[in-house]
């Protein structure tokens, strides 16, 4: 019997792998997308003629109201309401941050979610409102 040659070993490697690789695409149970932020309102990077009265965030799947978590600061990144959000009542993708009046300025929405998948979902983005016009 011959040794194996490197080109030979490669080739029958290379072929194991690519079997393995087709076999565990066709027989692996589908996997779980993360909840991702679909929409927001007021929207990443808006800038406002007139001060938003909720925050309201809706993801691709719907999010665990006990874990659901979202802040609104202001540019001293202080918190500016210290009311819980709530999971809406007509979508269970969505979630809801009442305000209170804003002052003209920059604002950061910061949001924590846990995915009915069970993956954690931990971001952030700005929006701006402009003073008013004289």
């Amino acid at each position: 019997m011959k040794p194996w040659t490197a080109t030979a070993l490669k080739r029958v490697l290379a072929g194991a792998t690519v079997s393995l690789a087709v076999s565990l695409s066709l027989h692996t149970p589908t996997v779980l997308a993360h909840a991702m932020l679909m929409k927001a309102e007021p929207a990443r990077r808006a800038t406002l003629g007139k001060a938003p009265t909720q925050v309201r965030l809706w993801f691709n799947e719907g999010v665990e109201k006990d874990y659901a978590a979202l802040t609104v600061m202001d540019e001293s990144k202080r918190g500016i309401t210290e009311v819980l959000p709530t999971i809406s009542a007509d979508d269970p993708k969505s979630i809801v941050l009442p305000l209170p009046e804003l002052a003209p300025g920059k604002y950061t929405v910061k949001f924590r979610v846990l995915s009915v998948d069970g993956h954690v979902v931990d971001s952030s983005y700005d929006f701006t409102v402009k003073s008013k016009a004289p």
